[in-house]
């Protein structure tokens, strides 16, 4: 079989995967190419990443929350609550701002384990139960809020959450690169060939089918430069945000969990099928509450980015996030039936969903427009969903 016999067979095998990150790579092209270049810039893609931050954590609890066969539309005010719950015990209860961060995500866990009762114990849907939450948590929100309006933070180290940068290294060569960022970045790409390379061998050891060689070392190579080449942009203006630092450990843990772990299987398992799954031995109970309780503290900690970013709470914080987020989630790949779908895909459909309300922001596209054109998307992301489901039946 040829080169390019081979490249089109892994494409359309593996089209729900590549799908997504054509389909940036293209809104990327395109808004670079419309806006001379901005978009693509150092300080644009910084900006980017630290605007995906807070929806990016959510779409990944989502990811796993839509999986079993679940929704959660509760995650935005739940979100902008806690956020506010944190600025409280901050600015007025005078506590550390780590002790008022880990408050705000103990909270986040008991309000997630709150609905996986409802959801798992009682048996009330998942859409009712967190439609419920949606209401509840709005109205907590405006009354933390109701006395003192907009709560502004001006604690330094926890606006730094979603406003600062890892420091760089005092060294006088490349003034204006940020040298840290661009050894991060070869680290990342040492590790990333060497557990591609381990898989290969792993699998390759058990009979199972890998790439071509001459095709395994083009998507060493491909991948390698698209890493090199966003550390090296991002060293550009002023290197790694936190918040990106926080989203790169939030998906390292969760694919490790999703992917290498008895809990991940499990997980994957009920989705696919529960009744199954609870025949095998495997609790549908335990893991609801696994994925609601992980669903919680995901959306206090999306709550506490978006505080630091904006260095204050807010009555209005948390709007639409829920939206945002299960767009993301179904962008990234994740099946709508259940029982498929990546933490990275949710990543990268964060990064689809913000890249168009940048782009279109720089073209000074109208917002009535800017909806029209995200909820195209999502309906494309559903209808690519079920097409390659139907496909493989």
């Amino acid at each position: 079989m040829s080169f390019i016999e081979h490249s089109k067979k892994i494409l359309r095998e593996n089209i729900r995967d590549y799908g997504m990150y054509i389909a940036l790579f293209i809104i990327m092209a395109v808004f670079t190419a419309t806006t001379d270049g901005v978009f693509i810039s150092s300080r644009n893609i910084v900006n980017l990443v630290n605007q995906t931050g807070y929806i990016a954590v959510l779409a990944v609890g989502m990811t796993l929350v839509i999986v079993i066969r679940h929704i959660d539309l509760s995650v935005g005010f739940l979100a902008g609550f806690l956020g506010a719950v944190a600025a409280i015990a901050m600015v007025f209860w005078h506590w550390p701002s780590l002790t008022a961060i880990l408050f705000a995500l103990g909270l986040g866990i008991v309000a997630g384990l709150l609905t996986a009762f409802l959801v798992a114990q009682l048996g009330i849907p998942s859409f009712v139960a967190t439609l419920a939450g949606w209401l509840g948590y709005r109205g907590a929100l405006q009354l933390v809020t109701r006395n003192t309006g907009t709560i502004i933070i001006p604690n330094d180290a926890f606006n730094a959450i979603g406003n600062g940068f890892i420091p760089d290294i005092p060294v006088a060569i490349w003034p204006n690169v940020h040298k840290l960022t661009l050894i991060l970045g070869v680290i990342g790409i040492a590790f990333f060939v060497w557990n591609e390379i381990s898989k290969r061998k792993k699998l390759q050891a058990y009979n199972f089918e890998v790439l071509p060689p001459e095709m395994f070392v083009l998507k060493l190579v491909f991948i390698s430069l698209l890493l090199g080449s966003i550390a090296w942009v991002l060293a550009g203006y002023r290197g790694l945000s936190w918040t990106a630092v926080i989203v790169l450990v939030v998906l390292l843990v969760y694919d490790f969990i999703a992917t290498k772990t008895v809990l991940g299987r499990h997980i994957y398992a009920v989705g696919g099928n529960p009744e199954a799954a609870e025949l095998s031995g495997i609790s549908v109970k335990r893991i609801t509450f696994v994925v609601f309780a992980s669903m919680g503290f995901l959306s206090a900690l999306s709550g506490i980015l978006f505080a630091s970013r904006l260095q204050s709470a807010t009555t209005t914080a948390g709007t639409l996030f829920e939206l945002d987020a299960i767009a993301a989630a179904f962008v990234g790949g994740v099946s709508a039936a259940g029982g498929v779908g990546k933490v990275t895909g949710a990543i990268i459909g964060a990064l689809v969903m913000t890249s168009l309300t940048s782009g279109m922001n720089l073209m000074s596209i109208d917002i009535s427009y800017q909806y029209i054109v995200r909820a195209l998307v999502l309906a494309i992301a559903v209808i690519f969903d079920v097409a390659t489901r139907n496909t493989r039946k």
